[in-house]
Protein backbone atom coordinates (compact mmCIF):
# COMPACT_ATOMS: atom_id res chain seq x y z
CA UNK A 1 0.00 0.00 0.00
CA UNK A 2 1.23 3.38 -1.02
CA UNK A 3 1.78 6.01 1.71
CA UNK A 4 3.94 8.87 -0.22
CA UNK A 5 6.25 10.62 2.68
CA UNK A 6 5.84 13.98 1.47
CA UNK A 7 2.17 14.35 1.92
CA UNK A 8 0.07 14.94 5.52
CA UNK A 9 -2.87 12.81 6.37
CA UNK A 10 -5.84 13.24 8.49
CA UNK A 11 -7.60 10.40 10.65
CA UNK A 12 -10.45 10.26 8.08
CA UNK A 13 -8.21 9.17 5.18
CA UNK A 14 -7.73 12.04 3.06
CA UNK A 15 -4.45 13.30 2.00
CA UNK A 16 -3.15 17.05 1.71
CA UNK A 17 -0.67 18.22 -0.45
CA UNK A 18 0.64 21.64 0.42
CA UNK A 19 1.61 24.24 -2.58
CA UNK A 20 1.88 27.74 -0.90
CA UNK A 21 -0.94 29.00 0.59
CA UNK A 22 -3.30 26.51 -1.36
CA UNK A 23 -3.36 22.67 -0.73
CA UNK A 24 -4.75 19.62 -3.02
CA UNK A 25 -6.97 16.66 -1.17
CA UNK A 26 -7.90 13.52 -2.20
CA UNK A 27 -8.22 9.92 -0.48
CA UNK A 28 -5.93 7.70 0.70
CA UNK A 29 -4.87 4.56 -1.18
CA UNK A 30 -6.10 2.68 1.84
CA UNK A 31 -9.51 4.56 1.52
CA UNK A 32 -9.98 3.75 -2.13
CA UNK A 33 -9.21 -0.08 -1.39
CA UNK A 34 -11.81 0.05 1.47
CA UNK A 35 -13.97 1.90 -0.92
CA UNK A 36 -13.62 -0.59 -3.69
CA UNK A 37 -14.59 1.10 -7.39
CA UNK A 38 -15.79 4.48 -7.52
CA UNK A 39 -18.04 5.62 -9.41
CA UNK A 40 -19.28 8.69 -8.13
CA UNK A 41 -17.76 12.05 -6.65
CA UNK A 42 -20.30 14.95 -5.73
CA UNK A 43 -18.65 18.08 -4.47
CA UNK A 44 -20.90 21.53 -4.27
CA UNK A 45 -18.75 23.09 -1.89
CA UNK A 46 -16.70 25.13 -4.58
CA UNK A 47 -16.26 28.78 -3.39
CA UNK A 48 -17.54 28.02 -0.02
CA UNK A 49 -14.74 28.37 3.29
CA UNK A 50 -15.26 25.30 5.63
CA UNK A 51 -13.65 24.43 8.82
CA UNK A 52 -11.13 21.53 9.61
CA UNK A 53 -13.49 18.11 9.83
CA UNK A 54 -16.57 19.70 7.79
CA UNK A 55 -17.80 17.26 4.88
CA UNK A 56 -16.62 18.93 1.54
CA UNK A 57 -18.42 16.08 -0.62
CA UNK A 58 -18.75 12.94 -1.08
CA UNK A 59 -17.64 9.80 -2.57
CA UNK A 60 -19.58 7.10 -4.00
CA UNK A 61 -18.30 3.09 -4.30
CA UNK A 62 -20.28 0.35 -6.01
CA UNK A 63 -21.54 -0.26 -2.31
CA UNK A 64 -21.18 2.31 -0.22
CA UNK A 65 -21.42 6.62 -0.05
CA UNK A 66 -19.22 8.31 2.24
CA UNK A 67 -18.55 12.48 3.31
CA UNK A 68 -15.23 13.92 3.04
CA UNK A 69 -13.37 15.66 5.40
CA UNK A 70 -11.64 19.45 4.87
CA UNK A 71 -8.24 18.20 6.70
CA UNK A 72 -7.87 21.85 7.31
CA UNK A 73 -9.64 24.73 7.07
CA UNK A 74 -10.03 26.40 3.60
CA UNK A 75 -11.88 28.13 1.04
CA UNK A 76 -12.76 25.41 -2.26
CA UNK A 77 -11.27 26.95 -4.83
CA UNK A 78 -12.17 23.98 -7.54
CA UNK A 79 -13.11 20.79 -8.02
CA UNK A 80 -10.69 17.98 -10.10
CA UNK A 81 -12.95 18.19 -13.35
CA UNK A 82 -11.92 15.03 -14.36
CA UNK A 83 -13.64 12.86 -11.78
CA UNK A 84 -16.59 13.87 -13.31
CA UNK A 85 -16.50 11.54 -16.67
CA UNK A 86 -13.79 9.13 -14.83
CA UNK A 87 -13.84 9.06 -10.93
CA UNK A 88 -12.47 5.41 -11.20
CA UNK A 89 -8.74 7.80 -11.46
CA UNK A 90 -8.83 7.69 -7.67
CA UNK A 91 -8.47 3.82 -7.58
CA UNK A 92 -5.59 3.80 -10.29
CA UNK A 93 -4.02 6.77 -8.66
CA UNK A 94 -4.98 8.28 -5.57
CA UNK A 95 -2.23 10.42 -5.24
CA UNK A 96 -1.98 12.23 -8.05
CA UNK A 97 -4.47 12.52 -11.17
CA UNK A 98 -7.21 11.12 -8.24
CA UNK A 99 -7.05 14.85 -6.29
CA UNK A 100 -10.75 15.76 -5.50
CA UNK A 101 -10.36 19.63 -4.45
CA UNK A 102 -8.15 22.38 -4.42
CA UNK A 103 -8.33 25.03 -1.88
CA UNK A 104 -6.96 28.33 -0.23
CA UNK A 105 -6.08 27.38 3.45
CA UNK A 106 -6.71 29.49 5.84
CA UNK A 107 -5.02 28.79 8.76
CA UNK A 108 -1.65 26.86 8.28
CA UNK A 109 -0.94 25.90 11.77
CA UNK A 110 -4.12 23.54 11.72
CA UNK A 111 -0.82 21.76 9.24
CA UNK A 112 0.52 21.05 13.00
CA UNK A 113 -2.25 18.38 13.79
CA UNK A 114 -1.88 16.37 11.01
CA UNK A 115 -0.48 13.26 10.48
CA UNK A 116 2.87 11.95 9.02
CA UNK A 117 3.07 8.86 6.52
CA UNK A 118 4.35 7.12 9.53
CA UNK A 119 1.81 7.81 11.60
CA UNK A 120 -0.61 7.35 9.17
CA UNK A 121 0.83 3.51 8.52
CA UNK A 122 0.34 3.09 11.98
CA UNK A 123 -3.59 4.21 11.85
CA UNK A 124 -4.18 1.99 9.55
CA UNK A 125 -1.82 -0.85 10.77
CA UNK A 126 -3.66 -1.04 14.37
Amino acid sequence: MSIPKDLKYSEDHEWIRVEGDEAFVGVTDYAQKELGDIVFVEVETVDETLDKGEAFGTIEAVKTVSDMFMPIGGTVLELNEALESTPEIINKDPYGEGWIVKFKITDASELDDMLDADAYSALIEA
